[in-house]
């Protein structure tokens, strides 16, 4: 088939790559004409395993072009996917003006095209968007038939094209056989089921699913700080709990940790809340995630307080493992909190140091932490030297690895469980354990 994809942050370029590679045709599209220059180059402009592969061989087979021309793309392509940012509001909502202006773009596009067009909608968004937006389009394509669903991705940063390529389903939110079936197509080398749902259904589940991350990460977290008040490890306890597979527990985040982070977590959560507000209906543990998170962060602030330590190795500022992104990341503020409070920190995160950020990732970390480059450690080895306390932010092999050989005089807060027995002879301790 030939697609365009509109939007290129994670899930845009990573669905690319792989509809290329499963010989569909592929025009990228996005405003920035930094992002299409990278794409058009063979590079990446993410770091994400596997992802520039996927993208020079692409690129080689003519399957993948980019381009800032959202007409010339809608044109020449049957299916248009929209995977634009739908960053969180002032108020905590969800700001859709981006995924509103594409719309409209590929509405007056489709006009000019003067032929069918399937659109399929994959930002995550509020129940009813999909419905505006088919207004949108039609509005602008005027008689020329359009056909539309909504198709929610489930990947995640680090492990983005294993999750494309064996996802637990294929959601359809779709009344229209014709979008179905081009859903179909489009997937039909991915081995999972196909589960066809009303738009706002699986509009919801999107929204829901990741809520559902949130309140398990939160939940273990309070558990671990619970337990440790009795001197029970935490992890013990939950790795116990998360044996029960009958009642639908998922292992995935059911431990005690670090704070959840990412661009999709707090919007999402902060999207529902908003939500019930409007609609008055009252959800206390929900309400309470952006607390117990924010408690969680400044546990471990309160921890480097108690040991008086004043220089500090960051290891781990993205955050989660083989990921760039510094959205929203608790390691970031973390290191702020530790800068206020006088410590020198040095930080190493080898995926961070070795990307080239940009966008809404770049505006985060410069807007938190100006000065983070000069922060950060190339070598592991420099950013261990002299200090008093190693912070692990997420749980990563060479992290371990480096930890098995530190100085015993070297104090280890391991905020990710990277070790399930303390190393001998070094004082090692979590928050929760």
């Amino acid at each position: 088939m030939k697609v365009s994809i509109f939007g290129l942050g994670y899930v845009g370029v990573v669905t690319a790559a792989c509809l290329a590679r499963d010989g569909h045709e592929v025009i990228c599209v996005d405003v920035n004409p930094n992002k299409v220059n990278i794409i058009n180059s063979g590079n990446s402009p993410i770091i994400e395993p596997g992802l520039e592969d996927l993208l020079v061989k692409g690129i080689k087979q003519n399957r993948i072009i980019a381009t800032t021309d959202a007409q010339e793309s809608v044109i020449n392509t049957d299916v248009s996917l929209i995977s634009v940012g739908t960053p969180s509001t002032q108020a905590g909502g969800v700001d859709l003006s981006f995924v509103f202006k594409v719309c409209a773009e590929i509405g007056s596009s489709i006009y000019q095209k003067g032929s069918p067009h399937v659109v399929v909608l994959r930002s995550t968004v509020q129940p009813g968007t999909l419905d505006y937006c088919s207004s949108l389009i039609k509005d602008r394509s005027k008689n020329i038939p359009v056909h539309f669903a909504f198709n929610p991705e489930f990947l995640r940063e680090g492990s983005a094209i294993r999750d494309y390529n064996e996802p637990p389903y294929t959601v359809i939110g779709t009344k229209d056989i014709i979008a179905e079936s081009t859903i179909r197509e489009l997937y039909a080398k991915i081995m999972s089921p196909f589960i066809v749902v009303k738009p706002e259904v699986a509009e919801m589940l999107k929204c829901v699913s990741n809520a559902w991350h949130a309140v398990k990460i939160s939940f273990a977290n309070e558990i671990g700080r619970i337990a440790k008040e009795f001197r029970v490890d935490g992890r013990e306890v939950m790795n116990m709990l998360v044996q029960d597979a009958k009642l639908n527990v998922s292992p995935a985040y059911m431990r005690p940790g670090f704070a959840y982070g990412g661009s999709c977590l707090p919007k999402d959560v902060g999207a529902l809340i908003r939500y019930a507000q409007e609609k008055a209906t009252p959800i206390p543990l929900l309400n309470s995630l952006p607390e117990t998170n924010r408690i969680q962060v400044e546990s471990a602030v309160q921890e480097v307080i108690r040991v008086k330590a004043r220089r500090v190795t960051v290891l781990g500022l993205a955050f989660k493992p083989r990921t760039d992104d510094l959205r929203e990341s608790p390691a970031v503020i973390l290191v702020k909190r530790l800068l206020g409070e006088g410590c020198k920190v040095k930080i190493y995160d080898k995926p961070v140091y070795q990307a080239t950020l940009m966008g809404s990732n770049l505006e985060y970390i410069q807007r938190n932490l100006p000065h983070f480059r000069e922060l950060m450690m190339a070598d592991p080895k420099l950013a261990l030297k002299n200090s008093e306390l190693v912070i692990v932010t997420y749980p990563e092999p060479e992290f371990r690895d480096l930890l098995l050989n530190i100085s015993p005089e070297v104090s280890i807060l391991d905020l990710a469980g990277l070790f399930n027995e303390p190393p001998e002879g070094v004082n090692y301790y979590g928050i929760g354990w």
